[in-house]
């Protein structure tokens, strides 16, 4: 099978070919290889079987999609029949197998994943509510939420005191057991997670009464973060390694911080500019007048120029 062509090559046409183009590319080639139309050539001959072997597969439904699937060897009537043939797919098929052969020599191969393998912990989140001018001016903030830490009376084993886990008699601690299933290819294997330790390798007989043998618990955690200044509405703040406990030793997850910033009565935030609405009399906007102004820093003194008009803005820098 390792010399055979592709069969699409072999007629030309692309996977994605329709039913009537496969069929019209039979035709023309069928033409320019027949040996009636070539006599005596032995290359036009071979070509014209190997066409004929492509048509006969990719003209069927079937074999079409078995070869789509597995190749050359979804519709050689002697793979997996033993040495000495026998009818189609008779041998136990290992679609690992299969995939491996194909796919192998990019690193080696499939590898099967160590349930006991060190694993990091899922992110958690909480919200934090601020004020206006916590957000312009940046503070610190405790936050209480609940994460999964590991068990403290078992240390995350799962098992009670005194006891420990057991490797899974029934996986041999590989969390996977193989399956056999007839098809019309004849007797796949595939792999499924253990029914017996829900694929990590191993079971515990006593488990702890703190955490049913899970291992890990939900506990309260409380902690101080950072909030920038300038943080915005519904930003979100990552605090690393404060999300939940990691297994097998693996590190902790994040903690999404959404922040929730209060509306000011006075104040509009604008991008990172502040504004404000300030009311003043006609006879103010007419003649010009010192007025107080309150800013996010405290109140300030503000000169309003002569002939002021409703709608105009005055900037203060850096306030």
């Amino acid at each position: 099978m390792a010399d055979k062509r592709d069969y699409y090559e072999v007629m030309g046409v692309p996977k994605n070919a329709t039913e009537d183009e496969i069929k019209k590319a039979y035709r023309k080639l069928a033409k320019k290889y027949h040996p009636d139309l070539n006599p005596g050539d032995k290359k036009a001959e071979e070509k014209f079987k190997e066409l004929n072997e492509a048509y006969e597969v990719l003209s069927d439904k079937d074999k079409k999609a078995r070869y789509d699937q597995f190749g050359h060897a979804g519709v050689d009537p002697n793979f997996g029949g033993g040495a000495g043939g026998g009818s189609p797919f008779t041998g136990d098929i290992d679609l690992g197998d299969i995939f491996n052969s194909f796919f192998g020599g990019f690193g080696g191969g499939a590898r099967s994943v160590n349930p006991n393998a060190p694993r990091r912990g899922g992110d958690t989140e909480t919200v934090v509510n601020i004020s206006f001018e916590e957000a312009a001016k940046g503070c610190k903030k405790t936050v209480s939420y609940d994460r999964v830490e590991a068990c403290p009376d078992c240390g995350g084993t799962g098992a009670a005191k005194g006891t420990s886990a057991k490797t899974c008699p029934n996986c041999g601690g590989t969390g996977q057991v193989r399956v056999s299933q007839r098809t019309p290819f004849g007797v796949v294997q595939t792999a499924r997670t253990c029914d017996r330790c829900g694929g990590v390798g191993k079971v515990i007989d006593t488990p702890c009464r703190t955490c049913g043998g899970t291992g890990r618990v939900r506990r309260k955690k409380t902690v101080e973060i950072n909030i920038p200044a300038g943080v915005d509405n519904e930003q979100v703040l990552n605090v690393g390694g404060q999300g939940n406990s990691g297994i097998n030793g693996g590190p902790a997850g994040d903690l999404h911080v959404y922040v929730n910033v209060r509306p000011h009565p006075l104040f509009e935030r604008r991008g990172n500019d502040v504004w404000f609405e300030m009311p003043i009399t006609f006879t103010q906007a007419a003649l010009g007048a010192e007025v107080v102004v309150p800013t996010i820093d405290g109140r300030v003194s503000y000169a309003v120029r002569e002939g002021t008009q409703p709608g105009d803005v005055f900037k203060l820098k850096g306030k």
